[in-house]
């Protein structure tokens, strides 16, 4: 069975936001959510909003597809 979109929004956000030397804290700062949400994210526990999505994207510089792709 294939993961879950929700997953694999969480595991490309986490690899995008490492790339850039950001911690969960700081990205969530930057972007007025709390640590514990984004956290929860990126492990897949949270159903995103399109906006959400194209939020945290803008912030990464990603194109909102490319957290979308396993």
């Amino acid at each position: 069975m294939s993961e879950s979109l929700q997953h694999v929004v969480g595991q490309r956000l986490r690899a995008h936001r490492q790339r850039l030397g950001l911690s969960q804290e700081k990205l969530a700062d930057q972007l007025g959510y709390h640590r514990t949400y984004l956290g929860s994210v990126e492990r897949g526990e949270r159903n995103l909003t399109l906006v959400s999505l194209e939020q945290l994207a803008e912030r990464l510089g990603v194109d909102p597809l490319d957290l979308l792709r396993p």
